[in-house]
């Protein structure tokens, strides 16, 4: 049993540890820590990635207890590609960081390691309930992550946030215990088996638990309707934190798209496919609604955070269309929509800081400090929000159409992402226009000295250089993103792998 699928978990948690106790020493220290840790996460993560990459599912069994029994940590391609997609964003957003917005709290990088803690374990869990536990983890860290720094727009939006994810984590409560009650495991393999033998007088408890859990996902996904908590939060916590959210829709959608694929997916009886129906009109509609938030929004931090939202729903339509063509694109879409919105969430910043008092208002303004610079980061970061050629956007929505061939929802699907992506054009276009061109005579913010440009625009930088890295590697990615597919499309090799043929 190697260890190598634990240690992503467990590192960024000792790393917090350590952190916490070391609070009272020199900032310097603590930021090396974090960073030092951070880096050997993102070691962790890859050599994971090239490890699954086989196709060979690798399981951690605590304490060496056997599942269904023991709970179990399983890494296969799609919870790898995660990881590194999470640690990736994490390192430039804990950059901007070190910038001075973790000095204005003593316990921000504990909480930042926390949450990196959440997100680890929420990918590599094999165990439902676990799952909910690595939700609580992230969610508690991203409470305090969100208020950090204060002020009257980010304490409301906080409550918002907290308030309506606690209540989602008691509808996760109910799901997991009426799923327990009447299946007596919550082992997401040994649930795939016992889902699939369930007796007809209880079907109906557990279709509705697998639809309170997609309700519950959904939420955290930021989908529609369960997505207004998210413009306000993202629009007005600290740029590196909102670039860090940036990967918190990608867990509900991954949520999702594992009990989709293993609990109900084809061979899981009279609940095959419950989640089905679903998936591509709630994914289309939220992909609609949040491009047109975008179109109306007065801010461009809110016009990101809209983004955001439609871009869950992109991810959802894919894995709505229910075959591997549709995953494979989703899953190749995903790092390109998580890191160039935390790209444009720390130039949001950068802009915000040159225009004084206007802020990132969508307002005419003065003439900024780099403007070029700036302008030019800002055109790569709008043509990766809007899907255009030739970044990886533009490729992970054609491969999405492509994968909507032969299939009866194409007219809603080609006219939804088309129609969609000309607004988002739209927005973004303005917003450029109103901030870079239509200048006016106002109080102009004092220029930055040519270090601290750098260091502030290092970020972003490396983020887009990722987005461009995606669209050079395309074809090696995309048969990554397809294996992928696939493995999750044949879900008994994953069963078989867990519980060692045994199960209950």
């Amino acid at each position: 049993m190697s260890h190598l699928v634990i240690a992503p978990v467990l590192l960024p948690l000792m790393a917090a540890i350590v952190l916490l106790l070391l609070r009272h020493l020199d900032l310097r220290l603590r930021r090396l820590i974090s960073v030092g840790a951070l880096l050997a996460e993102l070691v962790l993560a890859l050599t994971l990635l090239v490890t699954v990459s086989d196709g060979e599912i690798r399981v951690y069994a605590l304490g060496d207890w056997p599942a269904p029994y023991g709970i179990v940590l399983m890494a296969d391609r799609l919870s790898a590609w995660l990881l590194v997609t999470t640690a990736l964003l994490a390192f430039f957003a804990l950059l901007h960081a070190l910038r001075g917005i973790d000095a204005t709290g003593r316990h921000f990088h504990v909480l930042y390691q926390l949450q990196l803690f959440g997100l680890a374990g929420a990918f590599l869990t094999g165990d439902l309930f676990n799952l909910f536990v690595f939700f609580e983890v992230l969610l508690l860290a991203s409470y305090g992550l969100l208020l950090h720094g204060g002020g009257a727009l980010r304490t409301r939006a906080g409550l918002h946030y907290v308030v309506l994810n606690l209540v989602g984590s008691t509808l996760f409560l109910f799901a997991v215990g009426a799923l327990y009650g009447v299946l007596g495991t919550l082992n997401m393999a040994d649930l795939a088996r016992a889902v699939a033998a369930t007796p007809a007088d209880n079907v109906g408890v557990v279709r509705a638990a697998g639809l309170l859990l997609f309700g519950v996902f959904a939420l955290k996904a930021a989908l529609l309707p369960l997505h207004l908590w998210l413009p306000a939060a993202y629009a007005h916590t600290s740029a590196p934190v909102a670039a860090l959210f940036a990967i918190m829709t990608k867990v509900g959608a991954y949520s999702i798209l594992r009990i989709d694929t293993l609990i109900f997916g084809n061979a899981a009886g009279p609940l095959a496919g419950l989640l089905d129906p679903w998936l591509l009109p709630i994914g289309l509609a939220t992909l609609a609604v949040g491009t047109l938030g975008a179109v109306a929004a007065r801010g461009l931090g809110q016009q990101i955070a809209y983004l955001v939202v439609a871009s869950a729903g992109t991810l959802v339509s894919a894995f709505g269309l229910a075959n591997p063509e549709g995953v494979a694109a989703g899953l190749y879409y995903l790092p390109h929509t998580t890191f160039a919105a935390a790209a444009a969430f720390l130039l949001t910043a950068a802009i915000a800081r040159r225009r004084g008092e206007l802020a990132d208002r969508l307002d005419p303004g003065p003439t900024l400090p780099e403007k070029r610079l700036v302008g030019g980061l800002f055109f790569v970061v709008a043509v990766a929000l809007a899907g255009l050629p030739p970044l990886a956007g533009f490729l992970g929505k054609f491969l999405l159409l492509r994968a909507t061939l032969g299939l009866q929802a194409l007219p809603w699907v080609y006219a939804v992402v088309l129609g969609t992506g000309l607004l988002a054009l739209i927005a973004l276009a303005r917003s450029g226009s109103l901030v870079f061109y239509r200048t006016q005579s106002v109080t102009r913010a004092a220029a930055s000295a040519p270090v601290t440009v750098a260091a502030e625009l290092a970020p972003v930088t490396g983020l887009l250089l990722l987005v461009i890295g995606l669209s050079l590697a395309a074809g090696p990615l995309y048969e990554y993103t397809q294996a992928t597919a696939t493995q999750l499309m044949q879900p008994d090799r994953y069963i078989q792998t867990v519980l060692g043929g045994g199960g209950r």
